[in-house]
């Protein structure tokens, strides 16, 4: 992630440090610019890396590579800190006097100045002792100026002397504090003085830029212990040494500012990251304040705990290669040492322990896999495999152990059961981890009974390959089913053999290997499948192989209906293959076809049911393919033609192959079989019961005498149909189309589009009551068939003759004649007659409703004479009718509405609900009320008293039907008044009136000074001037 700074806290200006301040950390003062070697590979981390390669050659401990730091610095700590730095000027002299004796010939300079001065003095002055103690106040000034410009020098030469030392040290991580303190007590200066304590700052600034790697190289997991040694050993005080990573950070970010290269940019990103960890873990929790990355660089939190976390995961991983297969708890609680010191959280160190976990066993699954792979015989030994896969376990239940130990929380994180479930690759490497799978348990289940202690394992193995529940017992239950099936072939014939009940030893075997005995029974059938394919390979059985096969289904258990049905679906192949050969024989089926049938009959030893079955199935076959041709023909005497073939080929082969079968299987049974011949109660079959039906002439023909059927000869079979194979409707379309073949005949086309039909003979008829049997009608189906065909007919002449719906004597006689020809019963001829004048007559009847000619009166006319109404008159028609009845009863002016006439007598007729009617009449009701009273104030207004009453009644014919459950609202109170005198004067009952009063809101007192009025003569009158009405 890119770091963001201001570009004016990357400038590092010189600032003077004071000799010995306090803690006065200013982040944003930097120091003076450190002279750093180039960033291509520092020389300290080239030195480690050389002694880290002689280490690993020589096989040294790290006891013996610390015994040779010091070969390996040796003449090399230059290349971290610089050459040696050469005194000038004062300084070797500085540098050759030690502080004692440099004070004391700063001391005697002094006095010999003093001395001089004086004498000088004296003698230049004249024997003035002024003069004298002026001379030696100047040569002693002057003495001691040369003593302090001397003694400014010492704390360089203090800082170069350390410069050099360190330079020259043969190891600069052994440095101990107390030769620092050495080195300053030298030169009698402290280590707090500021160009001492700026060269510590630069010797551990040096330091600490060489030992960080380059971004392109990973921790190696010391930098921070060497880090934190040095420092000890410079005696550094943490603030100064904050600096000091600070400052290197400014470096770092200024050159990643100044490159334009993306793998450069890249690299001082990863540099920085670096920096950040080693700086954090050096100071420990006071790095929050020690160092500012934030406010310095700009940079968030989030990417602080990036840059830990990365690197604490690299140098973590470096700890996980200690981990092998054999795990230890000392290496546990080493591990989990270092992950505290590289501050990495537990979810991430459990991941990668168990992402380094997983690719352990994945080495040991690899090299069991090309071990399997391998087509090298002696590479590819399966004991190898086993060993691998051993392996996996060994460790897979060595982390279960170690994750429930009770010192578990001093150990690694993520110990525990290992799965490679979830894996990218995981889909793609399933059909290899089940073959692995497979072969540790062909192994563990191949020899032994099956118990826990092998079933286990392999549950634990197929955790640890991710392999599902199913795809597992799936792979488990195939390799039982091998070894059941050796251990069988081994038992079969000896202990199975011997054994005093087959059931048990087969029972105990399924135990012992944990076997599911249905299982074992779908194998047994399926052992005894494959020996009866290979006794029957040669066409037939031998005794031998009988009673073999008998030994095989008495030793497995084998149930009868399970041998019934191997030997019907294997040895009815070979069967159904010899009657289809005899079936469609070129030279038909002669004796040689005859003989081979019956040898293949007996030979395989088939039952009679099973050589019916197969028979039955071969036969059908043929059956729909002549009925597939008939459909597929472009008329009806064209598919006539292919169902007679059918049924020829019934007649001649069918029934003929069938009769050898069954007097070939049925020994007890005589030659000539029952299905030869027909019955002769089947030859009146239906009579009794349908004998109404017996003038049909088609249905006649059906039933021969006894001479035609002496004619005919052969009869057909009965018992094979396609009852089962074609639905009720396509077989009686089949059996219709040849019905009007019978009665039509064959017909020829001759020249100007003419047609000549060839003579019908009445054989044709038991034809077509042999393609019934073959169709599987029954008796009434096939009658069915003829009614629909008769009525059909008769409708057709029936329609021609009644076109104008009105049935007279002449055509009646015409339609007698009609129904003798097709032969219909009178009943049913009737029933056809009376729907097409109903029809005709329907049509009449909607033309006059709509036309309003038809009320309720003539719908009684209608059902008096017997009509069908619901069948001659629609629903909504009636409907209608009822409507208007009811409008015209609320309109009549009478004022009566009969209840029992409108909710029950009239709807009866009509044939509608009495629900229904009672909505229909209130909503028309509702309506009328209001309509009523405003046509009779408007009747008022025009003066015409007749019309007035007749509204009025209409008015009290609504409320009754409807009963207002207040009175009626007018704005014109007087008009209401005018209405009920004018209904009083035409003397109405008195309920009417009295109800009337109501509606029309008026009181009683009014309404009795109205009448009182009336009686006397004296009723209020409106408009006297008019003649015609008075009020």
């Amino acid at each position: 992630r890119d770091l963001t700074m201001e570009l004016s806290l990357v400038s590092a200006r010189p600032l003077p440090r004071a000799a010995a301040s306090p803690l006065l950390f200013a982040p944003l003062k930097p120091l003076p610019l450190l002279r750093f070697p180039p960033r291509k590979r520092t020389a300290f981390a080239r030195l480690r890396s050389r002694r880290s390669r002689r280490v690993a050659a020589s096989g040294e401990g790290e006891g013996d590579a610390a015994d040779r730091d010091e070969e390996v610095f040796g003449g090399r700590s230059e290349q971290v800190f610089g050459g040696r730095r050469e005194l000038t000027g004062v300084q070797p002299l500085v540098e050759a006097l030690p502080p004692v004796a440099r004070t004391a010939a700063e001391l005697a300079v002094a006095a010999a100045a003093l001395a001089a001065g004086y004498g000088i003095g004296l003698r230049a002055g004249g024997g003035n002792r002024a003069a004298a103690f002026a001379g030696a106040a100047v040569l002693g000034g002057a003495s001691v100026a040369a003593a302090v410009a001397v003694n400014s020098v010492v704390p360089e030469v203090a800082a170069v002397g350390l410069h050099n030392y360190v330079a020259g040290h043969d190891d600069p991580t052994k440095l101990e504090a107390s030769e620092v303190e050495a080195i300053a007590n030298k030169y009698g200066v402290s280590t707090q003085d500021a160009a001492f304590k700026t060269e510590l700052c630069d010797l551990y600034g040096s330091f600490l830029y060489s030992v960080l790697p380059p971004g392109d190289e990973d921790l190696k997991g010391d930098e921070v212990e060497v880090i934190a040694k040095f420092k000890r050993g410079l005696g550094l005080d943490d603030v100064d040494a904050a600096n000091m990573h600070m400052e290197i950070g400014r470096r770092l970010y200024r050159e990643r500012l100044e490159t334009r290269d993306r793998d450069a940019d890249i690299e001082q990103r990863r540099a920085f990251q670096k920096l950040i960890y080693v700086s954090n873990l050096v100071f420990g929790d006071a790095s929050a304040f020690l160092l500012p990355w934030k406010r310095l660089f700009g940079i968030t939190d989030s990417q602080i705990d990036i840059a830990m976390r990365d690197n604490a995961k690299n140098l973590y991983a470096i700890q996980l290669k200690s981990i092998g297969r054999g795990l230890d708890i000392g290496t546990l609680i080493e591990v989990r040492r270092a992950q505290l010191a590289c501050k990495l959280s537990d979810e991430i160190a459990a991941d990668m322990f168990r992402e380094h976990a997983k690719k352990l066993i994945q080495e040991n699954i690899s090299s069991a896999l090309d071990i399997l792979k391998s087509r090298n015989k002696a590479t590819n030994s399966p004991t190898q495999v086993i060993e691998e896969v051993k392996c996996v376990l060994a460790f897979n239940s060595l982390l279960t152990v170690l994750s429930k130990h009770p010192q578990g929380d001093r150990f690694a994180r993520g110990l525990g059961p290992i799965s490679l479930a979830g894996e990218l690759d995981h889909d793609r490497r399933a059909g290899d981890l089940k073959t692995l799978y497979r072969a540790y348990a062909t192994d563990v289940l191949s020899d032994g009974p099956v118990d826990n202690e092998k079933l286990t394992p392999l549950n634990d193995l197929r955790n640890i390959f991710g392999l599902g529940k199913r795809e597992a017992e799936a792979i488990i239950s195939d390799v039982k089913s091998q070894a059941y099936r050796k251990r069988l072939a081994k038992s079969f014939n000896t202990d199975l053999a011997a054994a005093p009940s087959k059931a048990s030893f087969l029972q105990n075997l399924c135990e012992e290997l944990q076997f599911d005995p249905e299982l074992a029974s779908k194998m047994h059938e399926d052992i005894y499948r494959q020996k009866l394919q290979q006794f029957v390979a040669d066409g037939e059985l031998s005794k031998d192989e009988t009673e073999a096969l008998m030994a095989f289904q008495v030793r497995l258990c084998i149930p009868q209906e399970t041998v019934d049905a191997a030997h019907t679906d294997i040895c009815g192949q070979l069967f159904e293959k010899v009657v289809k050969e005899a079936i469609l024989s070129v030279d038909g089926y002669n004796a040689d076809r005859r003989e081979a049938v019956r040898k293949a009959a007996q030979s395989l030893n088939l039952k009679k049911e099973a050589a019916m079955t197969i028979f039955s199935k071969a036969v059908r076959k043929l059956f729909l393919n002549y009925i597939q041709k008939a459909k597929a023909a472009g008329n009806r005497i064209e598919q006539a033609k292919e169902l007679k073939k059918l049924i020829s080929f019934n007649t001649v082969v069918v029934s003929e192959l069938l009769a050898d079968i069954k007097g070939e299987l049925t020994t007890a049974e005589p030659a000539t079989s029952s299905a030869t011949s027909e019955p002769e109660t089947t030859e009146s079959e239906g009579e009794d019961e349908d004998y109404e039906w017996e003038s049909l002439e088609t249905l006649k023909k059906t039933r021969p005498d006894k001479e035609l059927k002496e004619k005919l000869g052969k009869s057909s079979q009965k018992e094979i149909s396609l009852k089962d194979d074609l639905p009720l409707r396509d077989r009686a379309e089949l059996y219709q189309t040849y019905l009007m073949f019978c009665i039509t005949g064959e017909t020829t086309n001759v020249s100007f589009g003419t047609a000549i039909s060839s003579k019908k003979d009445d054989s044709e008829y038991l034809m077509l009551k042999q393609l019934g049997h073959i169709l599987g009608l029954t008796a009434k189906e096939a009658q069915d068939v003829h009614i629909k065909l008769a009525e059909k007919a008769f409708v057709q002449q029936a329609e021609v003759v009644l076109a104008d719906g009105k049935l007279t004597e002449s055509k009646a006689d015409q339609l007698a004649t009609i129904q003798k020809q097709v032969g219909l019963p009178s009943e049913h001829a009737q029933k056809i007659i009376k729907s097409i004048t109903t029809t005709k007559l329907s049509s009449a009847i909607e033309a006059s409703i709509s036309r309003g000619q038809i009320g309720i009166q003539q719908v009684r006319g209608l059902k008096d004479a017997n009509f069908e109404l619901d069948s001659l008159i629609s629903e909504p028609l009636r409907e209608t009718i009822y409507k208007k009845c009811a409008e015209e009863i609320f309109s009549s002016g009478t004022g009566e509405f009969d209840e029992e006439e409108v909710y029950v007598k009239m709807p009866a007729d009509l044939i509608i609900s009495a629900e229904k009617a009672r909505s229909i009449v209130q909503d028309i009701a509702k309506v009328r009320l209001e309509n009523a009273l405003v046509q009779a104030v408007a009747l008022l207004r025009q003066k015409k008293r007749d019309g007035v009453i007749s509204s009025l009644n209409d008015l009290l014919a609504c409320d009754a039907a409807v009963p207002a459950s207040k009175p009626l609202s007018w704005p014109t109170p007087r008009e209401l008044d005018d209405l009920y005198c004018v209904y009083m004067k035409s003397i109405p009952k008195q309920d009417k009136l009295s109800r009337l009063q109501y509606l029309l809101d008026i009181s009683a007192e009014k309404a009795e000074d109205l009448r009182d009025a009336a009686t006397a003569g004296t009723l209020p009158q409106t408009g006297q001037e008019e003649e015609e009405l008075a009020f």
